[in-house]
């Protein structure tokens, strides 16, 4: 994995920090077993690694289970109001850019009443990491169906089965000109701590969807992607310049057939090495990436990793250096010089 550079606006920490530095000393209200636990401990194992000094983290969140994150880290944080936690995160950076800002949100924070400000923080490319808890349900309101809940599922909002389309998040993240996106389940751990690690440090915004399990309302929900017994056969763990292979033995692959891909076996039908498709997460063109993206089981395994990471100028950079331009240019160094210029009448 390549890593990138830490933001040199955001001091670095004088003293070794730990994860017990990010610990908070409030009860934790989340279910036992539930997937937010994983991520918190994540996050908690990322933020060190990074090492930015602590109270330059801000973390910041809206509505739902996973919004109650910035009470669970020692750093300074945000509880914002259902769907604007990327706006103010927005605000935030733009406003002090030595800040690294971290967004909590849901899939039904980000992508329903927070649809707009989260395509638009995505599209500006605000450097901030947006952690997008996915269980496919309303968990805290007490199991309404979602953005991404599946077609003909069962909810207390749809008990004849829910007749909507799901949102794939990662087709809104590329489709709103994303930077960066990358997938993790919440059972792997050390994987996901990876991923954060890697996503801390893209200039931008950078958007990881996390395969979260709700135990009450939508309980193995990903079982068919996370589940051990289907883990080998059904996801994929993807690496930079490396073949798409799957299964137990690494023995199937994901070959590029025209316009389409497909699943093949080394070794069966003259497949060869050469013919597996080799990841490329930097390529700018997201056609690929968004076909690697949409993979699901059973035909496909699903791409977990970084998917997709670019570099492109970030909204704040560009306004900082414009404000810079303007301020060299321009005859007012001071509120005299304004009230000097232009006509003057003296009495």
């Amino acid at each position: 994995m390549k890593m990138k550079r830490t933001d040199e606006r955001i001091p670095k920490s004088e003293t070794t920090l730990e994860k017990s530095n990010f610990m908070s000393d409030q009860m934790v209200k989340w279910c036992p077993g539930c997937g937010n636990h994983a991520v918190l401990s994540s996050v908690t194992q990322v933020f060190p690694k990074v090492g930015y000094r602590k109270e330059n983290f801000v973390v910041v969140s809206g509505i739902g289970c996973s919004s109650r994150f910035p009470y669970y880290v020692d750093t300074y944080g945000f509880h914002g109001i259902h769907g604007r936690a990327a706006a103010i995160a927005s605000g935030m950076k733009i406003a002090n850019p030595a800040l690294s800002i971290w967004v909590n949100t849901g899939d039904g924070d980000s992508m329903a009443i927070g649809g707009n400000h989260f395509i638009h923080a995505i599209r500006r490319n605000i450097d901030m990491t947006v952690i997008l808890f996915n269980n496919k349900i309303y968990g805290l309101t007490k199991g309404q169906f979602s953005p991404t809940t599946p077609t003909g599922s069962i909810t207390k909002t749809s008990p004849c089965g829910t007749i909507e389309a799901p949102f794939n998040p990662a087709d809104l993240v590329m489709g709103a000109q994303g930077t960066f996106f990358a997938r993790v389940a919440d059972n792997i751990p050390r994987y996901m701590t990876e991923i954060l690690e890697e996503a801390a440090l893209h200039r931008g915004t950078a958007v990881v969807e996390v395969l979260q399990n709700c135990i009450i309302f939508a309980d193995k929900t990903h079982a068919q992607v996370t589940g051990r017994e289907f883990r080998d056969d059904h996801q994929i763990q993807l690496a930079a310049g490396q073949p798409l292979l799957f299964g137990k033995d690494k023995t199937k692959g994901i070959r590029l057939n025209g316009l389409h891909l497909e699943v093949v076996e080394l070794g069966k039908n003259g497949v060869t090495m050469d013919d597996i498709l080799v990841h490329n997460p930097s390529d700018p063109d997201p056609a690929l990436q968004i076909m690697i993206a949409k993979m699901t089981p059973p035909h496909f395994p699903m791409a977990t990793g970084v998917i997709r990471s670019v570099e492109a100028p970030s909204f704040d950079r560009l306004m900082e250096e414009q404000i810079a331009r303007q301020k060299a240019g321009s005859p007012v160094r001071c509120v005299d010089d304004v009230l000097n210029s232009g006509d003057i009448i003296e009495i």
